[in-house]
């Protein structure tokens, strides 16, 4: 694809909120999760939250899920080459989500990870301070106890794969979402 090195598989998926709530939300178990990562804490995107989360998806009626699968094509890539494969879809998607959000007057989520805006450079929360990108900066769906994974298959037909032997797997998936009003 266009000199890129990887091939890309896009989905979409529209689900009432009150069932994607009820069939793909365990905030216990992947709190837990999450309490795991260095990032827990430690980036404005990430638990623990000083509110009931429950409560900022409760006036959308609806919520789209948006895939991405990337095939790389060199299948024998080290895992520490995985960001530079992923980061142009990351930003993209994340392009696309936040224009989504303006234009359904939704609330997004987006990625797991470090953030876009500030890289490897300590988030402002670390410092107590608020976010310096709050325009961007949008948690992902499992900081709010998705199962992204239940989703990705459930609901885009992606089942995830994990990699083996510090090596790139089969394919990387990509999962955010939208909750709006129609």
């Amino acid at each position: 694809m266009d000199n890129k090195n990887y091939d890309i598989e896009e989905c979409v998926a529209e689900v009432d909120r009150e069932r994607y709530v009820r069939e793909f939300r365990d905030v216990a178990t992947f709190e837990a999760c999450c309490r795991q990562c260095p990032n827990y804490g430690n980036r404005w995107g990430c638990p623990p939250f000083d509110h009931d989360t429950l409560q900022d998806l409760l006036p959308y009626e609806k919520v789209m899920i948006l895939g991405v699968k990337l095939t790389p094509h060199d299948q024998r890539m080290p895992m520490e080459r995985v960001y530079d494969v992923m980061r142009p879809e990351l930003e993209r998607l994340n392009r696309r989500l936040l224009e989504l959000e303006r234009e359904k007057r939704g609330v997004a989520f987006g990625f797991v990870g470090k953030c876009e805006r500030c890289g490897d450079a300590p988030c402002a929360r670390v410092e107590g301070k608020p976010c310096r990108h709050p325009e961007v900066v949008r948690p992902s769906l499992e900081a709010y106890g998705f199962n992204v994974s239940k989703t990705a298959s459930d609901l885009l037909g992606i089942d995830m794969v994990w990699s083996k032997d510090n090596n790139v797997p089969r394919y990387l998936t990509l999962v955010c979402g939208l909750f709006y009003n129609d």
